[in-house]
């Protein structure tokens, strides 16, 4: 298992023909899309399921990403690999980072 997790992040280049449209494409499993945009609209970042399978996320600032990839982190990294991570953190003397 690798020490951290990417999590994709790609601008939508042709945004659907909703005026709603929103601008990310999140590439999560279509099994975890719903929990993971619950928990994202309980942080108040706009996000919605659409029927193509994707999950689209308005991240307007650094933080907001932060934030998705933290959420999606969550779904996509055992409980294990979750607590090695804090526990390099806590023992290492630089700040861990989130890959991106």
């Amino acid at each position: 298992m690798d020490n951290y997790t990417s999590v994709a992040i790609s601008r939508a280049s042709q945004p659907d023909s909703d005026p709603d449209a929103l601008g990310y494409v999140v590439s999560v499993p279509r099994v975890d899309r719903w929990s993971i945009n619950l928990r994202l609209q309980e942080l108040d970042i706009p996000c919605a399921c659409p029927i193509d399978g994707t999950l689209r996320v308005d991240a307007n600032d650094p933080i907001e990403l932060l934030l998705v990839n933290s959420v999606v982190r969550r779904f996509e990294v055992s409980r294990q690999g979750g607590v090695d991570w804090l526990e390099r953190c806590w023992s290492s003397r630089v700040a861990c980072a989130v890959v991106f």
